[in-house]
């Protein structure tokens, strides 16, 4: 599957179609639960289980040095209600003022209603389109263009748009190459229509021939969990594939938009693996201070990474208005896509 839109303002990025509908983004937000967990922690739990491994191997592998663990009682969309707040406030409108919520998540709280809905009814908000995504890693580059083309078609004015996991959940503690990889929390943007272009263009993709290189084969059947509910990872395949579909994606939205790499101020990518990262920066000639980085902090938090590190950019000082971001993500399915955003 592929899609793809742009507009023909898009080429002329300063220019705008008289009457034309944009989406921008007014606020963003984030969450991390209280509990952090060091490589140390980690490695300490494995050796219990007989299992060796060491912060050292963690971080040259990964680039990661900790991460966090949301308590069994905290859900992604405790998670998520939190960072959705921030974003909230960040733009400056009230929780009634939305009017389109999507929720990407692979760790919904129940079967259904969906992570959105509950959000939703925390927010105290009723009535509005509320669903969840579910593209992994990819799942917030999918829900923010989805909710860009409910904006540029009038369906909606205001979306919020949340990445929300707790992917510590799906892992195997005596796995030491997955279960060092990944954390929870929650990011989350407002979106609003504009007459001034802020997404500019924007490509999603999947091919599920690679449906194996990454998942959890496990489901629910009759009040029983049947398969393995823990993640399995074909690391180097994943590594490979992964360099490969986001220099393309990012290729892609930028032809869209006919603009080249010189263009982006930052690269937002999925907090995966530094080494990705860094490959993928390397592919489109962008010095590796021009890349937001988390991931050595927050590790892996799925589709809650790259509007985690939106915020943190934001709130930081790295990302200012006006400049260039280019957001991309890839995950299990095999899915992925990029956003170019004049922010």
């Amino acid at each position: 599957m592929s899609t793809r839109h742009t507009d023909d303002s898009s080429r002329l990025p300063k220019q705008t179609l008289p009457g034309a509908r944009y989406a921008r983004i007014a606020g963003t937000g984030s969450y991390l639960p209280p509990r952090r967990v060091t490589n140390q922690d980690l490695v300490e739990q494995l050796a219990a289980a007989g299992i060796q491994s060491s912060d050292a191997w963690i971080v040259e592998r990964t680039g990661i040095q900790a991460r966090h663990f949301a308590e069994p009682d905290v859900t992604s969309s405790m998670l998520g209600v939190q960072a959705a707040l921030r974003a909230i406030e960040a733009a400056g409108i009230q929780p009634t003022d939305i009017d389109l919520i999507i929720c990407a998540t692979s760790t919904p709280d129940m079967v259904f209603p969906s992570a959105a809905c509950l959000i939703q009814r925390e927010l105290g908000i009723h009535g509005c389109p509320a669903f969840d995504v579910q593209a992994v890693c990819s799942g917030f580059i999918y829900a923010l263009t989805v909710a860009d083309s409910m904006i540029r078609s009038g369906a909606s004015r205001r979306a919020l748009v949340i990445g929300a996991e707790v992917f510590s959940r799906l892992l195997d503690f005596k796995d030491r190459t997955t279960c060092v990889l990944f954390g929870d929390g929650a990011g989350a943007v407002v979106l609003e229509a504009s007459d001034k272009p802020g997404i500019v263009s924007s490509c999603l993709h999947a091919d599920g021939r690679h449906a194996n290189l990454l998942n959890v084969p496990g489901n629910v059947s009759g009040g029983q969990i049947l398969g393995d509910a823990t993640l399995k990872m074909d690391g180097q395949a994943v590594f490979k594939l992964a360099v490969t579909v986001l220099d393309k994606a990012a290729h892609e939205v930028l032809d869209a938009a006919g603009r080249d790499a010189h263009c982006i101020d930052w690269l937002i990518p999925h907090q995966a693996n530094l080494r990705i990262m860094q490959g993928t920066a390397k592919k489109l000639k962008l010095p590796y201070d021009k890349i937001v980085v988390t991931v050595d902090q927050h590790g892996n938090t799925s589709a809650a990474s790259i509007p985690l590190a939106l915020d943190h950019a934001v709130r930081s000082g790295q990302v200012q208005r006006g400049q260039t971001l280019m957001l991309e993500g890839v995950g299990g399915g095999f899915t992925w896509g990029a956003v170019l955003v004049d922010y």
